[in-house]
């Protein structure tokens, strides 16, 4: 395959060297404006007449001439070439200006809260790129959905992927007034345990760990509610139905407003981190890679804690 590949560039580089000695009415001159040298550009046009099968021009010390069969070969040689340089410009980014139509996946609630607003500007920025964003709280498989970049928030990575950390995303105990006035407010972690917690099914799952003071701590929790998506977690508790923890980015404007309650400030849950995922760092588009270093210091800038 490799071979074959060589070979077909080598024959696309005899018939430049064939078309530009014909233009330059010498092989001197064909040199001369290729940066090749003399002998390069006699090979390239023996390789091209071995291969075509017929000799294509007449050469004399004075003067270059071509055959019945070069005029022909010409014609060709040219309509060629040009369809190289269209595929080129079909697939390439000419003068470093991202474009094309990229695939991307993120959890749903980190799409709709942050994301889709840096996309948004990112967009804006670039106008020859699209975006195709599948939100799923599952994770999805890039080379089965042909997904260009997956954003994922997880401390545990797979070894087979490439990844990018872009922040790091505090998690809020949280609860809403309403619940606090039924329920003693938790002062010890310790305390979780007789509370009702809503439990995502893809963080902590039965066990909270958070830093207090510099010391780790692992409490078992339970309750009557767990979802695998945070936005029902925080639907619930919002209407009261127990403790929960959220990303920043959700728990915080609800803080601002007064809908939900910080706990255990002195105590930090352990942090998640957001990844760019992607298969490969071969050959990436450079939509893509404008699109990472856009996020990179889009979430920088975001509210994560």
């Amino acid at each position: 395959m490799l071979s074959n590949t060589v070979e077909s560039m080598d024959k696309l580089v005899a018939m430049q060297v064939f078309i530009t000695t014909v233009a330059c009415g010498s092989q001197s001159g064909a040199a001369q404006k290729l940066g090749l040298s003399r002998p390069v550009v006699s090979r390239y046009l023996g390789e091209l007449e071995d291969w075509a099968g017929a000799r294509l021009l007449h050469r004399t010390t004075r003067r270059l001439s071509l055959t019945d069969a070069g005029t022909e070969a010409l014609a060709r040689c040219c309509q060629l070439l040009e369809m190289a340089k269209g595929i080129q410009a079909a697939v390439g980014e000419p003068s470093g200006v991202p474009r094309g139509r990229l695939r991307i996946t993120a959890s749903t609630t980190l799409g709709r809260s942050v994301l889709t607003n840096m996309i948004a500007q990112f967009l804006e920025i670039y106008p020859g790129v699209g975006v195709d964003m599948l939100l799923s709280d599952q994770t999805v498989s890039l080379v089965d959905e042909r997904i260009d970049l997956a954003i994922r928030i997880t401390n545990i990575l797979d070894s087979n992927v490439v990844a990018r950390k872009l922040a790091q995303c505090r998690v809020m105990l949280c609860a809403s007034p309403a619940y606090l006035r039924r329920h003693a407010t938790p002062r010890r972690v310790e305390e979780l345990g007789s509370h009702n917690c809503l439990i995502h099914s893809f963080y902590g799952k039965g066990t909270w760990t958070f830093n207090c003071n510099g010391e780790e701590l692992a409490v078992p929790v339970t309750g009557n509610f767990g979802a695998n998506d945070a936005s029902a977690i925080e639907q619930a508790v919002l209407h009261g139905a127990g403790l929960a923890m959220l990303p920043a980015y959700m728990a915080l404007p609800l803080i601002d407003k007064g809908e939900l309650v910080a706990l255990l400030p002195e105590c930090e849950a352990i942090p998640l981190n957001i990844y760019a995922i992607y298969a490969t760092r071969k050959n990436m588009p450079l939509a893509l890679s404008k699109l990472i270093e856009f996020l990179g210091i889009s979430f920088k800038d975001a509210r994560l804690g």
